[in-house]
């Protein structure tokens, strides 16, 4: 093991080959393409390519083949196999050398059924994706959850269209807002117990992980405020985003979270957003 640890630390010392692996774990459990991972952080594809090496023989990644494409993802057997020897080995276990640290809690993750659980759904302008979630969520099943929404841009307002797909539906729009993400920051804004984001990866949008314990996933699609063409189809980008997330989110009701342990909830939210438009796994 302590040779293991040595690789992987000897890895992760190179800022740029720690800033691939942080990218990864931050989009796990989805893979990225090689280029995906140049264009974001700005790197030479050839250089890219012998750190993404360096990493995956040092067990932190793994790389799979699509079609012509390789894409890579976080491997969380290497990530917890360093983190175990770092804490077990080095601090002993002593809470008083290192913060406590403590295996994965099976239990079930969400067993009070008497309380409303909090959702919140981020993506970048806080304009159509997540306000639609924050509505269709609010809506199919207020009784049991609460749901916000917010962006990470400073300032951002609803889309125009994405109200009137809201109105067509049938949902209240009266009390919709775009809201920044700092709202949600403070010490006294609401505790999430999920957060799901839905920026778009495959057009470069990063959305930030969420500090603190809630069950998170990325659910993401693309921004129908990007559309171009007529109105007709402008509107139809719009339709088909919020069709996605009607799909998603009634997915997401149907779980029983109150039976499930948080490695099966995980999974189980993870699945909802590898869930492509018509039905299939991505």
């Amino acid at each position: 093991m302590e040779s293991e640890a040595l690789s992987r630390l000897s890895a992760l010392s190179h800022p740029q080959r720690l800033a691939i692996f942080r990218l990864l774990m931050r989009r796990y459990p989805d893979a990225l393409r090689a280029g995906e991972i140049v264009e974001i952080l700005g790197v030479k594809p050839s250089t890219a390519s012998v750190y993404l090496a360096t990493l995956s023989d040092a067990g932190l990644i793994s790389q799979q083949r699509r079609g012509t494409s390789l894409l890579y993802r976080a491997s969380m057997d290497g990530a917890r196999g360093l983190v175990g020897f770092l804490m077990h080995d080095c601090c002993r276990g002593r809470p008083d050398l290192c913060p406590p640290w403590s295996p994965p809690d099976h239990s079930a993750v969400l067993a009070d059924s008497a309380r409303k659980y909090s959702v919140l759904f981020i993506c970048t302008g806080n304009s159509a994706r997540s306000v639609f979630a924050e509505a269709l969520l609010n809506d199919l099943a207020g009784d049991r959850f609460t749901a916000f929404s917010a962006g990470i841009m400073p300032r951002s307002e609803l889309n125009p269209l994405a109200i009137e797909m809201l109105r067509s539906k049938g949902h209240d729009v009266s009390a919709l807002r775009s809201k920044n993400i700092t709202e949600f920051q403070g010490p006294d804004a609401p505790k999430p117990d999920f957060v799901f984001t839905v920026c778009d990866q495959a057009a470069n949008e990063v959305c930030p992980p969420w500090p603190g314990q809630p069950l998170s996933a990325h659910w993401g699609l693309p921004d129908p405020v990007r559309a171009t063409g007529t109105l007709a189809e402008r509107r139809l980008a719009f339709q088909q985003t919020y069709g996605a997330l009607h799909n998603r989110v009634t997915a997401f009701t149907a779980l029983p979270i109150e039976t499930l342990d948080r490695i099966s909830l995980q999974a189980a939210v993870d699945d909802i957003g590898a869930t492509s438009d018509d039905g299939e796994s991505s």
